[in-house]
């Protein structure tokens, strides 16, 4: 009988979760609201009985689960005081599903789940030692050294988002100014685009107070030659490219992937974020390392990334 896996993808708003099997098919999906579980030991059950159903249809024989989660730890399974989900203090939510499949689990979080995927599924297939960042309403890092994930001694290293670019900058809500996730990130360049065209365009800034501009409205605007969208567009990938090339220091990767909303910008973003690494590089390192996009789907990433986590697991 074939082999899959659960992977879940637990999100503020939804949790994603799919069967996927060893070749990283997607053999079939659903989703539920996070609201409604209140209750974070009801969802390994109801997940169950989906999957038991699910698995007599396709013939299939479940192996393990993997989870993704916001604030989830690797070594205790646990998800610890998540900002966006409703569930408070810290959460056994790997033992739960153990208990509840009888089966091996493991969880971590979203952003390193995603970065194994990119080693499974993606355009990481051979690469043992990479940089993985999502570009989305935050910016999320998974650092594989050797073919392992980076955890660190708590299973909370590689938070590449919250090291500061500016000193005493934009206030972020894990309590600091300046980290970088302020300014490379959707809601980054939605503020760098509106403080550029405030600087040099005051009544155009006054009229589009009342618009709704957002990353995807500035991207558009760049496509057509905007040079207020472009410049934002120019400044944000100047301090994503110096915070890559520092990062090169720590773990000297062979590649760094770039994944989700901002990173679908394609060159708006990739050109002169390359420009901006190369320039900040140590001469040693200097056209050496490449920068690329994801080759995860956006809307099948979360759910390939759980999976890979207990594929991986699987294999030890």
């Amino acid at each position: 009988m074939k082999q899959a896996v659960l992977g879940v993808d637990i999100g503020g708003t939804g949790i994603k979760f799919g069967i996927v099997d060893r070749d990283g098919n997607i053999l079939i999906t659903d989703k539920v609201k996070t609201k409604g579980y209140p209750d974070p030991e009801k969802l390994p059950g109801d997940l169950f009985k989906w999957s038991a159903t699910e698995c007599e249809k396709l013939s299939i024989e479940l192996v393990g689960v993997g989870i993704g989660s916001p604030n989830g730890n690797y070594f205790t399974g646990t998800v610890d005081y998540p900002p966006n989900l409703p569930w408070k203090g810290i959460t056994p939510l790997e033992e739960y599903f153990k208990k509840q499949f009888n089966l091996p689990a493991a969880l971590t979080n979203d952003a390193k789940a995603a970065a194994l995927g990119e080693m499974f599924f993606g355009a990481a297939k051979g690469c043992l030692n990479y940089l993985f960042i999502t570009l989305g309403t935050g910016l999320g890092a998974g650092i594989i050294v050797n073919g392992n994930l980076v955890y660190g001694h708590d299973s909370m290293a590689g938070e590449v988002g919250h090291v500061i670019v500016v000193r005493n900058g934009r206030q972020c809500p894990c309590g600091r100014q300046g980290c970088l996730e302020q300014y490379v990130s959707a809601p980054g360049i939605v503020k760098k685009y509106y403080g550029i065209l405030r600087r040099k365009n005051l009544e155009k800034f006054r009229t589009s107070l009342g618009s709704m501009i957002d990353s995807a409205t500035i991207c558009e605007l760049a496509l057509e030659k905007d040079e207020i969208a472009l410049e934002a567009y120019k400044k944000t990938s100047d301090i994503l490219g110096l915070a890559l090339a520092n990062s090169v220091c720590y773990t000297r990767p062979e590649k760094i992937f770039l994944f989700g909303g901002l990173a679908q910008s394609g060159d708006l973003i990739f050109e002169p974020t390359k420009e901006s690494f190369e320039k900040y590089l140590m001469p040693i390192y200097k056209n050496k390392i490449s920068i690329l996009p994801s080759g995860l789907k956006e809307s099948e990433a979360a759910i390939l990334g759980s999976a890979s986590l207990i594929w991986k697991e699987l294999e030890k």
